[in-house]
């Protein structure tokens, strides 16, 4: 068992294009392209290096003009996780060394969990990820396809992720009550070996990967386990379209944010 000081760094993959928000990592937030507040975030988790991995120079630019580090990736590659590996390799990390995955759109990541993340992945040699959830409240949550769920086996590691309602309470006193314990939304953020993060993309894509359209199953289809934490509350917003844009800035604004 390796202690929670463990070294870790953050990479976080920017992909300039976005069918619901183009020019999505260079949108601005009170006066910073929202791929640099992600990395400022990302920095305070206590990471030895943070990394932006761009698919365009107008992001690496721009990160460079905040004093971010950033590199230039493939235009074609088809995952963020696919950008990763390429990162990894590009930076020459070793392979035991822990790589925390920051998406480019979540600019309110609490650095905490991303600290919290990396160091269960030190503590857990017997899984290839790690990542994070928190306790469903919401009736609605728990039956929207759009809200990805996730069940763990009595060691913390992910059983399945699935759109559906898991777990299904068959004997439910109403329709749509939302079992005890809590169910569990998944939060994606997550923690890997720079050694399988650079394998990831030369395994199958799963079948069940295929059908609820989340790769993270791939990594339970080849045998691999994710460790999960469990956080007591919802991460902030992450910024998908334009309403969600105007909703983080409207926080970011607001006079008890504390940046």
């Amino acid at each position: 068992m390796s202690g929670a000081g463990e070294p870790f760094s953050v990479l976080i993959p920017a992909r300039l294009a976005s069918t619901r928000l183009p020019d999505k990592p260079l949108a601005d937030l009170a006066g910073r392209p929202m791929v640099v507040r992600v990395a400022e975030r990302a920095a305070r988790s206590g990471a030895t290096r943070v990394v932006v991995a761009a698919d365009d120079a107008r992001i690496v630019q721009a990160c460079a003009a905040h004093g971010i580090d950033a590199l230039l990736t493939r235009r074609d590659h088809a995952s963020g996780s696919d950008r990763l590996a390429e990162a990894c390799e590009r930076l020459g990390l070793d392979g035991q060394a822990i790589v925390v995955n920051v998406q480019g759109d979540e600019p309110l990541i609490d650095p905490a969990l991303v600290a919290r993340c990396a160091a269960l992945l030190a503590a857990r040699r017997d899984c290839a990820v790690a990542t994070a959830a928190h306790p469903i409240t919401e009736a609605a949550e728990y039956a929207d396809p759009n809200v990805v769920k996730l069940v763990r086996d009595a060691e913390g590691r992910a059983l399945y992720f699935s759109r559906a309602a898991i777990p299904c309470w068959r004997d439910a006193p109403v329709p749509g009550a939302l079992p005890d314990p809590a169910p569990l939304r998944h939060i994606g953020l997550y923690a890997y070996r720079a050694a399988f993060l650079r394998r990831f993309p030369t395994l199958a894509p799963s079948p069940l990967e295929r059908l609820e359209s989340l790769e993270q199953l791939r990594v339970l289809w080849h045998g691999e386990r994710i460790a999960v934490h469990v956080s007591d509350a919802a991460p902030g917003p992450g910024v998908d379209t334009p309403q969600d844009l105007e909703r983080v800035r409207a926080i970011i604004a607001s006079p008890g944010y504390a940046g």
